[in-house]
């Protein structure tokens, strides 16, 4: 119960700051929704030649975008810590009673919220635009893109109390989503790559979590795709989500 209400502090807080200047949400969804206007109707008479399982253009690139936004818009929660960390706000938080894995968590069930809204107004468009989806499938597709990105949002967490600095931390970010959004197949699928690059694709976790929610987003929810992507985006969940309560473990100690 401790844990419950000292993240529930931590959250309530998170969301305050947020609140006073929600622009911040509107500019993480910036991106997606670009590449859905400006890019969604160049993939219209492309997309029945490199996806046999569908003819829609955004039943293809809303699933994508929705991963993509949960991958990157969750890498950058570090950034707003580096500059709590500037103002001594977690040393204050440090000198507290609170359990340093209630410090980490309240900043992720913020960041996973602002995902959340995020995610809903996405698929929204995506509708409007004209995206065919199963509603059960939407769902799915949507609560795995929540654990992916609170996963990245610890990561992002942790790689900011270990570099304290934005000039560090901003280009290590950009050089991991550069491979990222091009071999995971977000934007178009690696099958029309030669085949040394699908090989390279092969060995990215986030093409799998890709295919599993546009798999999802189809209705097909027995697929293999599903299932695996499901399961590497809780390992990559547990994995950052470790790193990042060890990092606060030890900034705190």
């Amino acid at each position: 119960m401790a844990f419950a209400r000292e993240s529930s502090i931590v959250f309530r807080r998170q969301i305050r700051m947020n609140l006073r200047n929600p622009a911040w949400v509107l500019i993480g969804i910036m991106q997606p929704v670009l590449y859905l206007l400006l890019f969604g109707p160049l993939l219209e008479p492309l997309v029945g030649s490199f996806d046999s399982s569908t003819d829609n253009a955004y039943t293809f690139l809303v699933p994508g975008l929705l991963v993509q936004l949960g991958m990157f818009g969750a890498f950058f929660a570090g950034f707003g810590l580096i500059g709590e960390w500037r103002e001594g706000v977690i040393e204050a938080e440090r000198v507290t009673p609170a359990n340093r894995s209630a410090l980490l968590t309240g900043r992720l069930m913020r960041d996973v919220l602002q995902l959340f809204v995020q995610a809903l107004i996405l698929v929204a468009l995506g509708y409007v635009m004209g995206m065919r989806g199963s509603a059960a499938g939407v769902v799915l597709g949507i609560a795995i893109t929540l654990v992916i990105g609170g996963a990245c949002a610890a990561a992002s967490n942790a790689l900011a109390l270990t570099t304290k600095s934005e000039d560090v931390m901003a280009p290590v970010i950009n050089i991991v989503m550069m491979p990222v959004l091009l071999l995971s197949g977000i934007l178009l699928p690696m099958t029309i790559g030669p085949q040394w690059l699908q090989d390279l694709s092969d060995l990215m976790p986030f093409k799998y979590v890709v295919t599993g929610v546009r798999d999802a987003f189809a209705g097909s929810f027995g697929t293999g795709a599903v299932l695996w992507g499901s399961v590497w985006a809780l390992l990559l969940a547990v994995l950052a989500t470790w790193w990042g309560t060890a990092t606060f473990r030890k900034e705190n100690a």
